[in-house]
């Protein structure tokens, strides 16, 4: 069993049973980890209250080369992680080792950005006095990371909370566990007791305490809308500040000037990464009806051509999905929309040649609409529904008519289009040629039920500091505007 890590020390806690990781290629146990409860988390708690007593006012410095030397241990131990990842997590080794990339560069951006300022000077209201604004952290930031992308969300919520001066509690996927406790083990280990500390165990017993304490002032999350909802109706009392990524139903809209071979490649790459368990993953795909057959045509045989299989295998494309009950979803999904009508050209089935592991071909699907729960609902798994579109004002309020709105890509090289396009589209990301691509600088985050939180950037910093105004008159002196009125 891997132990829970509090306080600098790693730890069974009050955990009462332990929870087994399982390969999802192989649905093999891998290991086991404490089953962790509300005592682990207080226990937790109190460890990053008390480090945040004097992480808080560390110097710049010191704690921009603490958070460098977690990016170089993440390096020094990169074939272990992505080893361990793709065992965990089921994602082709290609797509772990461009993960860890992303760990290690997200702690080095926020050791820069976090010594770069703490606020801001404003101009005074009288020469007597000076006014400026302070960012200060909050305390204790609870990261509660789903089983997708474990370390990269873990990386792009506990980087800047940390740089921001905050102390941090992971409560890792249940289903992706390891990888978090190799990083605290590794990775982790060379800061300040309390400063982070990693629990272990299921939601209700472990994210909702954690949620719902009294001393934990941020809560950060990425997951579905459902749990983001629970979490919010526990945090709202104490007036918690919530970072919340609650998913998205994507869409990718092809422009009739799109090369087809090109968009084939992009749509699948778009749609298929990750076996679609992304949140930015396309979910829906416009095609213009008057080159429908031929857009059609590219996507089917570009996606016949893609390798199911195991993720430690070079040569797979497309690796397992991370359970059964999300395989019964797609499942679900494609046979009531082809029960509605839809036409199934390639893939919705599990694979006959692999008989273990939660494998689900990549599918292609037509005559597919807006009533169907596969363009209405997160399916989060390997399906492509194709849906035809007869002007591009139609696309983009197809687009629109979803109560998600985290990304959106276009294809097209169009500058008219383009611009309707970045314009008119309700997304926190817009992709245009270049889909599901991120930059370190920039803000990843949705619009509508997708949640307001931004990761990336100076404003994934600022979620995690709050604004203090000083206001200071340098002369202690009686001001005419003071009590009694009327006086000459």
């Amino acid at each position: 069993m891997k132990l829970m890590y509090i306080n600098g020390e790693f730890t069974k806690g009050k955990a009462q049973g332990e929870i087994e990781v399982t390969n999802p290629a192989t649905e093999e146990v891998l290991n086991s980890v404490p089953r962790g409860n509300a005592e682990d988390v207080e226990s937790a708690v109190q460890s990053g209250k008390e480090a945040f007593k004097s992480w808080r006012k560390m110097g710049a410095n010191e704690r921009t080369n603490l958070l460098h030397e977690v990016a170089s241990k993440v390096k020094s131990h990169n074939e272990e992680l992505v080893h361990l990842l793709t065992l965990e997590e089921g994602k082709p080794i290609s797509e772990n080792e461009e993960e860890l990339e992303w760990v290690a560069n997200t702690f080095d951006y926020y050791a820069e950005l976090g010594r770069h300022d703490r606020g801001r000077v404003i101009p005074p209201g009288e020469h007597s006095q000076f006014n400026f604004i302070l960012r200060e952290p909050y305390g204790v930031v609870g990261c509660i990371v789903p089983w997708n992308f474990p370390l990269l969300l873990m990386a792009w919520k506990v980087a800047p909370a940390l740089a921001a001066g905050n102390t941090v509690i992971i409560k890792p996927s249940e289903m992706t566990p390891l990888t978090a406790l190799y990083m605290a083990e590794h990775c982790f280990d060379h800061l300040p007791a309390g400063v982070v500390n990693v629990v272990t165990g299921f939601g209700a017993e472990a994210g909702e305490p954690l949620a719902k304490h009294a001393d934990v002032p941020v809560i950060a999350f990425t997951g579905s809308l459902a749990t983001g909802q629970r979490i919010a109706s526990h945090a709202a009392p104490m007036m918690k500040k919530l970072h919340l990524e609650l998913g998205g139903k994507d869409a990718t809209v092809i422009a009739e000037d799109a090369d087809p071979e090109l968009a084939a490649k992009a749509v699948a790459y778009a749609a298929l990464i990750n076996a679609g368990q992304v949140c930015t993953s396309t979910e829906r795909v416009y095609i213009p009806k008057p080159k429908a057959k031929q857009f059609t045509e590219a996507i089917v045989e570009h996606v016949k051509s893609l390798r199911l299989g195991p993720g430690l295998e070079s040569t797979t494309d497309v690796g397992p999905m991370i359970g059964d009950s999300y395989r019964a979803k797609i499942e679900s999904h494609v046979e009531e929309a082809r029960a509605r009508g839809a036409k199934v050209l390639t893939g919705g089935q599990r694979p006959k040649n692999l008989s273990k592991g939660w494998y689900y071909e990549p599918t292609v699907l037509t005559g597919v609409d807006h009533t169907m729960l596969i363009m209405r609902e997160e399916t989060f798994g390997p399906a492509v529904p194709l849906m035809e579109y007869t002007s591009f004002e139609q696309a983009i309020d197809l687009v629109n008519d979803s109560p998600y709105g985290l990304g959106a890509v276009l294809l097209s090289e169009d500058p008219k289009k383009i611009k309707m396009f970045f314009e008119d589209v309700k997304a926190g990301t817009i992709w245009i040629n270049d889909p599901l691509t991120d930059n370190y600088a920039g803000p990843f985050g949705g619009m509508k039920y997708s949640g307001g939180a931004r990761e990336l950037g100076i404003e994934g910093l600022d979620q995690f500091r709050e604004t203090k105004h000083v206001h200071w008159d340098f002369n202690f002196e009686d001001k005419s505007y003071w009590f009694p009125y009327g006086r000459e």
